[in-house]
């Protein structure tokens, strides 16, 4: 199950945004984030950008560093995004696991499992 959430004047997060601040948190960098899921650098900044001015404070800093150069972390709020997000992802899929069953049973077989 996948979770998005829109909020007035196109704006919204969702999993691939979510997924993004996860691994800046890990990668301490918004390229290798980005590279992780398959994007470019500016992809990846753009969704950065977006979330940044989304909500009331930044989601995503920049961090000057040494000889290694800089990185981006993900703030209070971003932290917050990402807690508030998979809580309400997993409560959304504790309340309809029963209709999600019913609904695969509904399906065809996948062409790429035997019958």
């Amino acid at each position: 199950m996948h979770l998005r959430i829109d909020f007035s004047g196109e704006r919204s997060i969702g999993p691939g945004k979510v997924r993004l601040l996860e691994l800046i948190n890990e990668t301490g960098s918004i390229s290798a984030a980005g590279r992780a899921l398959a994007m470019s650098y500016r992809q990846a900044w753009l969704l950065i950008d977006e979330l940044n001015k989304m909500f009331r404070a930044p989601v995503v800093t920049a961090q000057t560093g040494g000889g290694g150069g800089g990185g981006a972390v993900v703030t209070e709020i971003g932290n917050d995004i990402v807690r508030l997000y998979r809580e309400m992802e997993r409560r959304a899929y504790g309340a309809s696991i029963s209709e999600m069953r019913s609904l695969a049973r509904l399906l065809t077989p996948s062409a790429d499992k035997p019958h």
